[in-house]
């Protein structure tokens, strides 16, 4: 299947697009948190097939996460609280990053903090470690009790984070993850960006809630949680596309993704990149079968070059 696959994305338009002077072979990543390390999708996927792997976001030290019960599914999406559970950075780079190194997608690193040291001290760690082609700063968690989240509630501090890991970073990109749960994104990305950030990821997730009606209880026991899924695709699109009118840098669109369609639609509002998050619970090869969908697109429209696509909305007169 491997080979197959790679000879069809070879084949016809140019897929590949560059991010902060990283160049992926197309532009459909996996969205951190619901893709695991990657590893774990190498026998119901292809991980030749898609442009890059972001994995589950790292913390320095390994972090157990909230106690359950921390996922729900909703309409039309999920709600999840699992609190940056993860193996740590030492334990990422010794037993899963080696693997990963094998496969022509690129690795994005998702790095979290509970302090702005935290933030820093990982990025230090990762920012020697031959394999990984960037870091993406989660400023934007909605479900722990102190953390990233605290810095998307002002643009200042958005941009303190950012140009403190900024320097942290000096041989890796730093992408910075933004939340939707503000008044105006565009404060945001342009404080980020002002910060030194090469590229953003937008959206996080939603907060969002749910009761169980017969127990009166929460769904889920921190009460409040991440909202994901197509529930929040339109959203994600007008948050996108805000972002990039606001910013030079890249924006990655993430939010709801789940075909071909969703993603032009982000590309088309000017993504240089899309993240495919919630559908790889339900559908693991959704990821390979966005990139083969997005390829023939480009061949029955005769379109050469997908950065043809990228930006190329158009309004009404």
């Amino acid at each position: 299947m491997k080979n197959s696959t790679n000879k069809e994305i070879a084949k016809g338009p140019n897929l590949a697009v560059d991010i902060a002077g990283v160049r992926f072979k197309n532009p459909i990543l996996t969205a951190s948190g619901t893709f695991g390390y990657g590893l774990e999708f190498a026998n119901l996927m292809d991980l030749n097939s898609i442009g890059g792997i972001v994995v589950k976001g790292l913390s320095m030290t390994p972090i157990k996460g909230n106690p359950p019960p921390r996922v729900y599914e909703t309409a039309s999406g999920m709600l999840n609280a699992i609190g940056w559970q993860n193996i740590g950075a030492t334990e990422f780079v010794t037993k899963k990053l080696p693997g990963l190194r094998n496969y022509e997608a690129k690795i994005v690193v998702n790095i979290v903090g509970f302090e702005l040291n935290d933030y820093l001290e990982v990025a230090r760690f990762l920012n020697d470690c031959p394999g990984i082609a960037a870091l993406e700063l989660n400023i934007s968690c909605p479900n722990v009790k102190k953390g990233g989240y605290h810095f998307n509630k002002d643009p200042r501090d958005a941009f303190t984070v950012t140009a403190e890991t900024k320097k942290a970073s000096r041989h890796l990109p730093l992408w910075v993850k933004l939340s939707p749960n503000v008044t105006d994104i565009r404060e945001f990305a342009r404080a980020c960006q002002d910060a030194g950030a090469d590229a953003l990821s937008v959206i996080n997730t939603l907060v969002g809630m749910a009761i169980d009606v017969k127990k009166r209880r929460p769904r889920l026991r921190f009460l409040t949680g991440g909202l994901s899924g197509p529930a929040i695709k339109p959203v994600a699109l007008r948050m996108v596309w805000e972002a990039c009118q606001a910013v030079r840098i890249p924006v990655i669109g993430v939010g709801g993704i789940a075909s071909t369609e969703d993603a032009l639609e982000f590309l088309i509002a000017g993504a240089r990149a899309v993240q495919i998050g919630t559908a790889n619970f339900y559908q693991p090869d959704v990821s390979q079968r966005v990139a083969l969908g997005l390829q023939e697109y480009c061949r029955l429209n005769h379109i050469d070059d997908v950065n043809e696509i990228i930006g190329s909305l158009q309004p009404y007169e």
